[in-house]
């Protein structure tokens, strides 16, 4: 007979290009035999014995033959259990059991559970986006029904069985259309009000999360510094629908979208300071996302800082830069979005009371010099701001809560993203952090005093050019979170006392 065909995807990054799943058949003998080709790995090559027995379980046998599975194109690698689906659906149409004309249009992805049952798989966003821009009718699990309904204006059908979506398939019933879901975001968001004292660090915060800055907290153990940064989160405005959009794809080929339902909270990151480079910044064999992936358009926090390896740090440096991660192997190049603030979190030196007259380190400032010097200077230059959290005293804890909390301060912080994002209409750029070069000079000219100070400074603190320009940037968010439209003098002073913090290579 002819070859039957049905699409499904492979994913490269989060681009999902089409694979054509080509099934022939050819007489055998006494025994059927069925080969998988088109460079796939373990999991695609196992697909065919829980095809047979998904087959099985519905009632079908396969027949006596050759039968051959090619993966079109032959030269991209295919990983993941996604193929089951598509294979056994070509498999069906090589039979005679559904027509081959109407399969031919159709893209499916999914994993078959032995009994039948059609399992959730990751990647189901993307390969849904690539199924509306080819205008095929997409197949996918049921449980991953509302994850494909957000490609608006895409004919789905999900299904939670195979011998269901046969009947579907052949006008025996009919499945219901699946519909987009929003996640439940009502948990409760922890509040700046809880923070006592720490004024200068809240204010910092506030900066941060008005302009999408880098920041980096040193204060000794207790005083308060991922307490901060969890509270970061509540103060960003949520998503709109293209950044929720970006964010899901990752999500999605990572297999961390809950019930296919899509977020507008934006993401917080919190790896542990043994991750490894493939962790934070993706790879590994399949080149995976990472965590700096999985943060996009949200918050990484790097927790102890100087804790995580060396290698692992720099390799942010990247990332931080470009907004974009790209991961080279020897048989994969991709690129993953990284748009991400780091928030990161030190103790002085190793025990952490380098500035404690009372617990003082016994081993300053050698100490500190060896513990801060664990960061290359290039990486913390990529900071914006560096604040000291110093320790809260007992005074400071039986104080009222005070007046403002994370909605007061939330309030300010979309006052300014709003005038952001009303000056780089039309561009790239969403906030502050972003703007870089002639843009950035153009929109962050400090007034003639301003000026001044900042060449005096440049001088003084021996900053870099990127330096330069980072305190430019803070200084244009400070003149946005008081509605200004002109960088002033205090504007500067202020942003380059967020650069005070100096460490060794």
């Amino acid at each position: 007979m002819t070859v039957a065909h049905i699409s499904t995807v492979a994913f490269v990054g989060i681009e999902a290009r089409e694979v054509d799943v080509q099934v022939h058949m050819a007489e055998a003998g006494a025994k059927e035999v069925m080969a998988i080709v088109g460079l796939a790995d373990k999991a695609v090559a196992e697909s065919r014995e829980r095809v047979r027995a998904a087959l099985h379980a519905v009632g079908l046998a396969l027949p006596f033959k050759r039968i051959t599975v090619n993966l079109s194109p032959a030269d991209l690698p295919k990983e993941g259990s996604h193929y089951d689906l598509p294979i056994a659906l070509g498999l069906l149409t090589a039979m005679g059991v559904l027509p081959a004309p109407e399969m031919a249009g159709h893209m499916a992805v999914g994993e078959l559970s032995l009994d039948g049952a059609i399992v959730p798989v990751a990647g189901v966003l993307p390969a849904a986006i690539k199924a509306l821009e080819l205008e095929r009718t997409f197949i996918c699990p049921q449980a991953c029904g509302p994850e494909a309904a957000w490609a608006d204006g895409l004919e789905i059908i999900a299904a939670p069985t195979l011998v269901a979506l046969i009947n579907h398939l052949k006008g025996v019933q009919v499945l219901a259309a699946p519909v987009a879901k929003l996640a439940d975001e009502a948990g409760n968001i922890p509040d700046l009000r809880d923070v006592k004292g720490q004024e200068t660090a809240k204010r910092a915060l506030e900066v941060a999360a008005a302009g999408g800055h880098n920041l980096l907290m040193l204060g000794p153990p207790g005083a308060g510094k991922s307490m901060l940064a969890a509270r970061l989160p509540g103060l960003l405005p949520p998503l709109d629908a293209r950044e929720a959009l970006e964010v899901s794809m990752v999500q999605s080929l990572a297999g961390e979208l809950k019930n296919g339902a899509i977020g507008r909270r934006r993401p917080f990151r919190n790896p542990h300071h043994s991750a490894s480079m493939a962790a934070l910044v993706g790879g590994g064999m399949r080149a995976k996302p990472g965590e700096v992936s999985l943060a996009h358009l949200g918050v990484l926090f790097l927790d102890e800082l100087p804790e995580f390896q060396r290698t692992v740090l720099d390799s942010l440096r990247q990332p931080l830069e470009t907004g974009e991660t790209l991961v080279a192997r020897a048989n994969a190049h991709v690129r993953y979005p990284s748009r991400v603030q780091l928030v990161a979190a030190m103790n002085p030196c190793r025990c952490g009371y380098l500035s404690d007259p009372e617990r003082a380190c016994t081993r300053a400032p050698k100490c500190a010099g060896e513990y801060q010097g664990r960061l290359s200077g290039p990486l913390v230059d990529r900071i914006d701001l560096h604040v000291e959290v110093s320790a809260v005293s007992a005074q400071d804890l039986t104080l009222p809560p005070p007046a403002e909390g994370t909605a007061e301060v939330a309030a300010r912080v979309a006052a300014a993203r709003d005038r952001q994002r009303a000056r780089y209409d039309g561009t790239a750029i969403r906030t502050n952090a972003e703007a870089d070069g002639e843009f950035l000079e153009k929109v962050a000219k400090p007034d003639a005093a301003g000026l001044a100070l900042l060449h005096k400074a440049v001088d003084a603190l021996k900053l870099s050019a990127r330096g330069y320009h980072r305190v430019l940037r803070v200084a244009r968010t400070l003149a946005d979170l008081e509605g200004q439209p002109a960088v002033t003098r205090p504007h500067i002073a202020e942003a380059l006392s967020y650069r005070r913090l100096q460490t060794t290579n």
